[in-house]
C-alpha cells in the first residue's frame, strides 16, 4: 500500500521560511520514476499546485512562488521537500504532497494527508 506522509507544517511570521518534507512508502524500487508536486488549498479556494519535479529533476513553479519556493526529491530516501521562503500572509493554506506518472501537475493518482502552513502578517 503506497502512502505519502507529509511533515514540517507550522506557523511563521510573515518574510519567515519554512520546509515541507513528504515520505513515501509502498512504492518500491518505482518511487525514482515518478512525478512529484506539492499543492495547496486555503479555505475557500480550489486547489492549486505549487510546485513539481519530474522523474528526470526538472521543476516548475507558478509565478505566485517563483523565487520563493524551491522543491527537491531523494530519490535514495523516497522523499521529496519544499522550500519556502519569504513566506507571505497568502502562502497560508493546507499543502499536499502527491505522486503521479507524469503530465499536468503530474497527474496525481496519490495524495498525502496534508500539513498546515499559517503565515501571520
Amino acid at each position: 500500500q503506497v502512502q505519502l506522509v507529509e511533515s514540517g507544517g507550522g506557523s511563521v511570521q510573515a518574510g519567515g521560511s519554512l520546509r515541507l518534507s513528504c515520505a513515501a512508502s509502498g512504492y518500491g524500487n518505482t518511487y525514482s520514476n515518478l512525478c512529484m508536486a506539492w499543492f495547496r488549498q486555503a479555505p475557500g479556494k480550489e486547489r492549486e499546485g505549487v510546485a513539481l519535479i519530474s522523474r528526470q529533476g526538472g521543476t516548475f513553479y507558478p509565478t505566485s512562488v517563483k523565487g520563493r519556493f524551491t522543491i527537491s526529491r531523494d530519490n535514495a530516501k523516497k522523499t521529496v521537500a519544499l522550500q519556502m521562503n519569504s513566506l507571505k500572509p497568502e502562502d497560508t493554506a493546507m499543502y499536499y504532497c502527491a505522486a503521479g506518472m507524469g503530465g499536468v501537475w503530474c497527474s496525481p493518482r496519490d495524495w498525502g494527508q496534508g500539513t498546515q502552513v499559517t503565515v501571520s502578517s
